[in-house]
């Protein structure tokens, strides 16, 4: 491979990266507190990230570019996954912090998307009937919600580390 499609997975690695850490710490720091503190005035902003502008889905995209893009750039530079540079410390850190971005998108996957997913579909319900929520949907949206802020900010978590690898992995040695 050569230098233009060396630069090009990186650029898009980094680019999908910057976009995927930055709205999942955006999301866990800002919008989900905010979103708690005003309760159920909340749920159209919800509605239109999640139902209409299909936020969950593009930073899933971000995360699953990012993810590949990696795997190609590390394939590229440990000349196939070789053992020597596997193990070497930019093979282990850079390995530590792909196995970190890889845990956070199957959390993201397998939790956060079926919980927003479920939680559009309530929300739209509601707009439709044009009424108060009834209890029982008051709690499922509160339990999706709680549901969705503790996998956000245990995602977020492991993403910073990952960046924080990513960023380190060249100059261990």
């Amino acid at each position: 491979m050569g230098n233009a499609v060396l630069i090009t997975l990186r650029i898009v690695h980094i680019l999908a990266g910057a976009f995927w850490v930055g709205a999942i710490l955006f999301v866990a720091r800002f919008l989900m507190p905010t979103l708690r503190a005003v309760g159920p005035q909340g749920t159209p902003v919800m509605d239109q990230l999640v139902r209409v502008r299909r936020m969950p889905l593009a930073m899933m995209g971000a995360a699953i570019v990012n993810i590949l893009s990696g795997l190609a750039l590390m394939w590229q530079v440990s000349a196939g996954f070789q053992p020597a540079w596997m193990r070497s410390g930019p093979g282990s850190v850079f390995s530590m912090g792909g196995g970190l971005a890889i845990l956070a998108v199957i959390l993201g996957m397998s939790i956060n998307l079926p919980a927003s997913k479920r939680l559009g579909a309530i929300t739209a319900a509601l707009q439709a009937r044009g009424g108060a929520p009834t209890g029982d949907e008051t709690a499922q949206l509160q339990r999706l919600q709680a549901r969705i802020g503790a996998t956000t900010m245990t995602v977020a978590l492991l993403v910073v580390l990952a960046t924080a690898a990513m960023a380190a992995a060249r100059y261990v040695s």
